[in-house]
């Protein structure tokens, strides 16, 4: 059976979370058709539509995959960009590589974590907002760099940060 877009496009169920994540494991998967090479993208499509990796969502997977829980584990822990745990509605970056670090963006992220009251990682308790430190953004003439639901903010300071936190929560 060939997949589609619109065989792909799943809504989000909150009356049964489990069973659509299980669903879209095995939608992503055959679309991927078991290929090993291929499980980078299928987490990514998984995460796409379930918002992140759940436990049992991975367990699936190694199983659709023929592959081991702890192979599934090592590259889904491995990649920044893939989550294990639900993430916020918007998602905070800092870049903490060397040009930023000196500008003061360390002291500028513990200051917006103080804000929302939660470590880089985390995620605030009203789903929110997700704070996440990186090494590179790769925007170092524009340090301290903040990126705020994918858009990148140069020459950050803290006040400039709590007033576009305070426009998304608006």
């Amino acid at each position: 059976m060939e997949l589609n877009t619109v065989d792909l496009a799943i809504e989000r169920r909150e009356e049964e979370p489990q069973v659509m994540e299980l669903d879209v494991v095995d939608l992503v998967v055959k679309r991927h058709k078991q290929k090993p090479w291929a499980l980078i993208s299928i987490l990514q499509d998984i995460q796409d539509r379930v918002g992140y990796l759940p436990s049992d969502v991975l367990k699936r997977v190694a199983g659709e995959m023929d592959m081991s829980i702890p192979q599934i584990y090592s590259v889904a822990t491995f990649f920044k960009s893939l989550n294990l745990k639900p993430q916020g509605r918007h998602t905070v970056t800092f870049c903490l590589g060397t040009a930023c670090h000196v500008r003061g963006a360390g002291k500028i992220m513990t200051e917006v974590g103080n804000l929302l009251e939660i470590e880089p990682g985390e995620t605030t308790e009203d789903g929110e907002f997700t704070l996440r430190a990186v090494n590179c953004l790769g925007a170092c003439a524009i340090g301290p760099v903040m990126v705020l639901d994918g858009k990148y903010y140069g020459k950050m300071s803290a006040a400039r940060a709590k007033v576009l936190l305070a426009e998304c929560r608006s």
